[in-house]
């Protein structure tokens, strides 16, 4: 009797959990977003190729000037950016957070060390356009690595994983589509289970809180 209850009890659980995520697929296709992954490498190579010499710290701060411009409502402002690190994957980075909702998110992410380790494997696409240092990708069921240099775009797609490094001094833009809440597991679990760091767990999840809000309440976007 108990054994029957529990495999029904798991059963409807199944259901419930299919309904939800063929839900949650069907309303992310029809959809519409702010940003396209296209348009996003395209205002960074633009950047770029303004700027042959420039740091990363210029060329973000002129790829956030473009984007303000373009998209003035969705994205933060800037008394509310800041630089954050991330522990995820065995790997130690830091990001700044432009613009994020249910569906999507804009940030400047990179590393001052060398660092290394699993991508993560995510319901969502995310891309990311190299600004200066060493990007390094090894996919699964592949065999080979391939580097990725200042003005390279790569995409991260929904399910794969990898093998990732960056040298130092590696920064990059990045765009993320998809259901955004699936990949804050990943995104927090060393800095619970690992870190510790509450004071970073804390800043991380206020800062995703104010731009999800900014999305939701001012703009409407989710």
């Amino acid at each position: 009797m108990v054994c029957s209850l529990w495999l029904l009890s798991a059963g409807v659980l199944a259901v419930v959990g299919g309904v939800l995520v063929g839900g949650i697929q069907v309303w992310m296709r029809e959809k519409s977003y702010v940003f396209t992954p296209e348009d996003l490498a395209s205002i960074t190579t633009d950047v770029l190729n303004e700027t042959p010499g420039g740091g990363h710290d210029e060329v973000f701060g002129a790829v956030e000037a473009v984007l303000r411009d373009r998209y003035p409502a969705h994205i933060l402002p800037p008394s509310q950016m800041e630089w954050i690190f991330i522990n995820a994957g065995g790997w130690m980075g830091s990001f700044y957070l432009l613009h994020a909702s249910l569906t999507e998110y804009v940030l400047f992410f990179g590393t001052a060390v060398d660092t290394s380790g699993h991508s993560g494997r995510y319901w969502a696409n995310v891309s990311d356009t190299v600004i200066s240092g060493e990007f390094r990708q090894w996919k699964e069921g592949t065999t080979e690595s391939v580097v990725y240099v200042r003005g390279d775009t790569l995409l991260h797609q929904v399910g794969e994983a990898a093998a990732i490094q960056w040298s130092s001094g590696t920064w990059m833009v990045e765009y993320g589509r998809g259901f955004i809440p699936s990949t804050l597991g990943f995104a927090l679990s060393e800095t619970v289970l690992c870190t510790q760091d509450l004071y970073l767990l804390y800043r991380t999840l206020r800062i995703y809180t104010v731009a999800l809000l900014q999305e939701m309440w001012y703009n409407g976007n989710f």
